[in-house]
């Protein structure tokens, strides 16, 4: 007997699908499955059913005062399964998050920050002192399944007068540390410049916010892209959206999209505010976004499946295996007229919505609730 009987799916390519879970994997995966004894049976009626989607930039650390949430108003009640917190904290507090988020019902995993307190004000790195090699080394350690990679916040009211140096440190460490973990970092005002930030980043690093449309972003002030820009994508680093308040311009990500420079993942800088106001809201509504500027079905759901769990060493998600986490998103995609807004409060239409209806996390199926539009 299974645990879980997913009935009368389709997977992203419009197909049909169902799966099984029996205690928190994935046992069964066909068009159809026969002979299926199940404790609990859901019959999804032609929804999608996805692999569990993964935002790999939230900031749900609920004890800060600046950047927070909930980890399940991000994840669970909004579709996403597993959502990593994107440096709200460092050594000196990653523990008490990692405690805190032991009851939630959505995964929670942790960029840890190169400053030790994490982001308990906007400039966490502008004092160098805050940038410890012991402390860090000490949490990386203690919490393996927890940390899965280190952030760098590299703007100019974060570092203040430090510039990159910073990212030096965090790729020092990151050369340091016993086992793979990637460095996110978030770009902003300047200085550090654009360019001193990516010729220090390396194959398998995230700049994440890349398609923000500030001056200091990835296009000149005539609107072409900045040539190393292009070389940074071309020799590995991978251009996560990382939505946010500030970070997200159509007509920036429109213009790098046309010349190739595609996302290798979604994700949404969410907390509390831009989900109560927006201009986030949820990943679903980022993903309308992305559906609108031309990605098909298919890709928009691998940038928040397998891609983010490749980026981050998440061995088993983001793909529907036999074996992987039993973590799965179910939606419908509706025509709907809905207007999008982008960081800078630019408008567009779209008359195709994304609507999630269950998250599922190791079997157990969580309803969403209802969705902005």
């Amino acid at each position: 007997m299974v645990d879980l009987y997913v009935q009368n799916g389709r997977n992203v390519h419009g197909e049909p699908l169902e799966v099984t879970v029996t205690a928190g994997k994935i046992t069964g995966v066909a068009a159809k499955l026969t002979n299926v004894t199940a404790k609990k049976t859901l019959d999804v009626n032609g929804a999608y059913v996805s692999a569990g989607w993964i935002d790999d930039h939230v900031h749900c650390y609920e004890k800060l005062t600046l950047y927070y949430d909930d980890p399940d108003a991000d994840g669970v009640r909004t579709g996403v399964t597993t959502v990593i917190d994107a440096g709200s904290t460092g050594a000196d507090n990653i523990g008490d998050f990692y405690e805190r988020t032991r009851t939630k019902h959505t995964n929670v995993y942790a960029l840890i920050n190169i400053s030790k307190t994490g982001i308990l004000a906007q400039d966490e790195l502008g004092d160098m002192a805050r940038v410890q090699w012991e402390p860090f080394k000490r949490a990386v350690e203690q919490y393996r399944d927890f940390i899965v990679g280190i952030k760098a916040r590299e703007s100019h009211s974060v570092v203040v007068d430090n510039g990159v140096q910073p990212l030096i440190k965090a790729k020092e460490y990151q050369r340091r540390i016993d086992r793979q973990l990637p460095v996110m970092v978030h770009v902003g005002a300047n200085p550090p410049e654009l360019h001193d930030i990516l010729a220090l980043m390396t194959a398998g690093d995230v700049l994440t916010h890349a398609y923000n449309g500030k001056p200091n972003g990835i296009l000149t002030a005539a609107g072409t892209l900045k040539p190393f820009v292009r070389e940074a994508y071309d020799r590995g680093v991978i251009f996560d959206v990382g939505h946010g308040t500030d970070s997200f311009n159509f007509q920036t990500a429109a213009t790098a999209f046309g010349a190739g420079l595609i996302p290798q993942s979604i994700s949404t800088d969410i907390y509390h505010r831009n989900r109560e106001n927006g201009p986030v809201y949820d990943m679903a509504t980022t993903l309308d976004k992305l559906l609108l500027l031309g990605f098909d079905l298919p890709t928009v759901i691998r940038m928040v499946t397998a891609a983010p769990a490749d980026n981050f060493n998440l061995a088993h998600k983001g793909e529907l295996a036999v074996g992987a986490d039993g973590d799965l998103t179910i939606f419908n995609v509706v025509a709907a007229k809905k207007t999008l807004t982008d960081s800078n409060g630019n408008q567009r239409q779209t008359e195709t919505v994304i609507k999630p209806c269950c998250a599922v996390v190791a079997g157990q199926v969580y309803e969403v609730e209802a969705q902005q539009v």
